[in-house]
This record gives C-alpha cells, sequence and structure tokens, in this order.
C-alpha cells in the first residue's frame, strides 16, 4: 500500500532529517532525481531545449540545480524568474555557473518545461507574475516538481488556474493532491523519489492507496475444509418489478465476488433465477433464510413496501451495504432510529448528490474531509464515488482509489459494485477493508471493458471475473 501525507507531516519531517545531513543534501537528492527524469523524457540530452519556470521557494531551488544537471550534459537551459530578489541564491549561482541563461519571455522552441513555481507551503490559486508565466507556455511537455503549481496540496481541490503537468515529480511521499480531488488530472503520470523522508513522517496518513498486490494478500480464498455457507452467504434486497434491471446487475456483481451462496430478495425474484439458477429466491427480506451481510437499495424504489424492507435490513444483525434508493429512504431521518441500533457495521456508497442529500451539503472542495465527516455522524464506512473514489471510517481513516475511470459514469455500474462489495462483507472482511477492495477491482473492470468500446454496467458485470482474476491469481500466487 502507498500513503499521502499532509504538509505539516511533511514538513515536520524534513525539519528532523535536515539537521541529521550535510547542508543541502536533501534538495540535491531531489535535484538530482528531478534531472534524471527530465532527461528520461528528453531522450537526448545534448543540444535539446529546457525551460525552467523558477518561484521564490525551494521548489524553485531544485528546478534550478536540476537545470545545471541537464546544461552540464550539454541542453540548452533557460529560466523564468518570478521574483529575481527572492530566488535561491546558491540554486542560482549553481544554474548560471553551470551555463544556464535567464529569460524573460519565452524561447522560440522548447522540448521540456520545467515546473518549478510554487511548492507544497503554497496556498489558493495561483497569482501574480506565476501566473502570467502560464498564458503563453510553450507547447511542450511539462514536469512538475514536487506538486503542479496551482492545486491545493491537502486537499486535492483547484482553485483557479494550474500547471498541467505531463509528469510529476514528488520527493519523500505522495501528497494527497497527487491521488485525489481534480489536482489529479494536472499531476500526469506521479514518479515517487525516496530522498530518506519515509523514517520522519509522523501520525497517520491523510490517505492510504491499495496496489494489486495489497488486494491479492487480502481476498479470501477457500481452503479444504470449505462449504458455501462458510465461504459466507450474500443477500440482495435489490431492484422491483420497474426495476428489474438493478437486481440483475447487483446479483452479477455479488456472484462474481468470493462468497458460496448468494440470496435474492424482492420483486424481480422471477427474473433473477432465470438468469441466475445458483441464486437462491424469494419475493421478500422477511422470507429470506440467513446470511452473513445484506446489500440494499438499488432500484428498490421508495414507497412503503421498499421502506419495510429497508427496515428489515436494518434489523438484521449482519453488515449492510446501503445505496441508492436505501440512502433516499434514510433522507427524511424517519429511520435514523433503525439506523443508531444497529450493532453491525453498515456502509454508505453515495454519488455527490445523494451525499448532499444524506448531508445536508455538497462533498465541497475537500472530499476526503467531507466523507470522514459523514462516516463520523453515521457510525458508518463511507464510500463516496468519483474518479477517485473515496472510502472513509467512522474511525478517521481514509483511503482512495485510483483505478476508477470516468467510463464508470454510466447507469448501473454502482448496481454492480454494490452486489460485489456485500459479497466480500458475507465472506468476512471488515467493511473498510472490503469496501477498498471491491472499489479497486470494480475499476480495473471498467479498464477491461473500455478497451473493446463504450463501457455499459453489463460489461463492467461481465469483465469482474477477469479482473479479479487477473489481480487475484496472477498476483497473489507468484
Amino acid at each position: 500500500m502507498r500513503a499521502a501525507y499532509r504538509v505539516a507531516q511533511v514538513k515536520a519531517a524534513e525539519a528532523m532529517l535536515m539537521p541529521e545531513l550535510p547542508p543541502g543534501t536533501l534538495m540535491m537528492r531531489a535535484a538530482y532525481a528531478l534531472a534524471r527524469r527530465c532527461a528520461l523524457i528528453l531522450g537526448r540530452v545534448y543540444g535539446s531545449r529546457v525551460v525552467l519556470l523558477v518561484g521564490s521557494g525551494d521548489n524553485g531551488g531544485d528546478a534550478l540545480y536540476a537545470g545545471a544537471f541537464l546544461a552540464g550534459r550539454g541542453a540548452a537551459v533557460s529560466a523564468r524568474l518570478t521574483d529575481p530578489g527572492r530566488v535561491h541564491a546558491e540554486g542560482l549561482s549553481t544554474f548560471l555557473s553551470s551555463g544556464g541563461r535567464i529569460f524573460d519571455g519565452y524561447p522560440s522552441n522548447a522540448d521540456l518545461i520545467v515546473d518549478g513555481l510554487v511548492g507544497i507551503g503554497a496556498s489558493g490559486p495561483l497569482r501574480g507574475t506565476a501566473l502570467s508565466f502560464l498564458e503563453d507556455l510553450p507547447s511542450a511537455p511539462i514536469v512538475a516538481v514536487d506538486i503542479p503549481s496551482g492545486v491545493e496540496v491537502d486537499t486535492g481541490d483547484v482553485p483557479g488556474p494550474a500547471v498541467r503537468a505531463d509528469v510529476t515529480v514528488t520527493f519523500g511521499c505522495l501528497k494527497p493532491a497527487l491521488v485525489v480531488g481534480p489536482a489529479v488530472a494536472h499531476a500526469g503520470q506521479v514518479e515517487l523519489v525516496d530522498i530518506g523522508l519515509r523514517p520522519y513522517l509522523r501520525g497517520g496518513a491523510a490517505l492510504y492507496v491499495a496496489d494489486a498486490d495489497d488486494v491479492a494478500a487480502w481476498w479470501p480464498r477457500p481452503d479444504l475444509d470449505s462449504d458455501k455457507y462458510t465461504r459466507g452467504v450474500v443477500g440482495l434486497a435489490t431492484g422491483s418489478v420497474a426495476y428489474p434491471g438493478a437486481a440483475l446487475l447487483s446479483v452479477a456483481g455479488a456472484v462474481a465476488g468470493p462468497t458460496g451462496l448468494v440470496r435474492y430478495a424482492g420483486g424481480a425474484h422471477e427474473l433473477v433465477v432465470a438468469r441466475h439458477p445458483n441464486v437462491v429466491v424469494a419475493p421478500r427480506v422477511a422470507e429470506a433464510s440467513r446470511v452473513q451481510a445484506w446489500v440494499c437499495g438499488s432500484g428498490l424504489g421508495t414507497d412503503t413496501q421498499a421502506a419495510a424492507e429497508l427496515r428489515a435490513v436494518l434489523g438484521s444483525p449482519v453488515p449492510a451495504v446501503l445505496d441508492a434508493d436505501a440512502l433516499t429512504l434514510l433522507v427524511d431521518g424517519s429511520m435514523a432510529g433503525d439506523l443508531r441500533r444497529r450493532d453491525a457495521p453498515v456502509v454508505l456508497t453515495p454519488h455527490d448528490r445523494e451525499f448532499a442529500r444524506l448531508a445536508g451539503e455538497s462533498p465541497g472542495a475537500d472530499r476526503v474531509a467531507a466523507a470522514l465527516k459523514l462516516a463520523a455522524w453515521t457510525n458508518s464506512t463511507v464510500l463516496l464515488k468519483g474518479y477517485r473514489t473515496v472510502i472513509a471510517s467512522p474511525s478517521g481513516e481514509a483511503w482512495v482509489n485510483t483505478t476508477g475511470t470516468p467510463d464508470l459514469a454510466t447507469g448501473g455500474t454502482g448496481d454492480v459494485l454494490g452486489g460485489l462489495l456485500g459479497s466480500l462483507l458475507a465472506a468476512g472482511l471488515a467493511p473498510l477493508r472490503a469496501a477498498v477492495m471491491a472499489t479497486y477491482v470494480h475499476g480495473q473492470a471498467a479498464r477491461h471493458s473500455a478497451e473493446t468500446g463504450p463501457v455499459t454496467a453489463v460489461e463492467v458485470a461481465e469483465a469482474l471475473r477477469p479482473a479479479i482474476a487477473a489481480t487475484v491469481k496472477a498476483v497473489g500466487r507468484r
């Protein structure tokens, strides 16, 4: 797994590490790694044309030292300074003595631009000279130093014009803006460089990111003594006569998961058993046999019968995933008591509009903080859907999924996700981990589907098994 840390944590770690090293060591480590990545992009460094955008902070110093390395290898490197009186003095001196030049404008052509305008200590939109540098940027690949200038580092918000990098070389650890929020689109490919900071990072990370190895290690696998009941039984109270597709999609997500048995309870039970003869069906939750987790909401409707089904799920002693119509039924507060009385875990899976109805406000600029607030308020795990889905626990731990794709913004994909998540809960996974795993392979399934054309929920459901196999079997058994 990877972790992203807040600005205050990074600065505190740097303050602890720097006294243990010769002066300037951290900056030189960062600059060398930055220059190396620039050289890889250029291919042929000698004779290439590189432009540095240099601010007054340490990012500007990193850019100047990296420019000096490139100039020493024969590149023609020019720098634009936002404030010559506040530039990193040692970095500028080294840059000029290595053959670098200062420009007031841009050269007629460029092979690479290095963004060292502002660092992690900046906040708010770009202003003044730094903003003016973005107006006539040459058409060339852009490498950002640590973070793209103009993004909010701790939240991933982009409050105004910002650099849109092709590559971001970040130092010591990931920052939230590189993995969550609209800032992700400005970061491009992110390369994390170890500069010795990790042992000095204190406190819990702002965000965690699961990788394929994590999902493979956590995925439940049957053993020699397993049977369909010990592997877990998931129940789905989804769909209705009016919306049978939601039932079929959520069941498709559940049967792709690790449980040994799927039960469906709802108005679409005849269609479900015709499509999935391995699923045990019933017309209502009260008539279904025992399960280890429930999924409730998608396509359920919001009438009195739907409300009765949700109450039955809330009254059960097992974990529950609440999605779509179930969230709508919670908004008026009439089921607040049922929710509070539950001892078993709850996972809420809202998109932004559902979140706003539940929380009384939109997620806003800080999606992680918003998800954590709702998780604490409802004592539930919150899966806030989006391009970078945020998963937040009531204990204050947050994860972000990086496998998502805009292709998932189509009807029914959330139904598939809910079924898969319920299957993982029924198999015995803790809610936070189950949500992280489900969003990871669900995103991978969407990517697999996109390889052959436009993505639909049906195709995502069909791609779940190959996505799980590619992630779990290939990685987990090597």
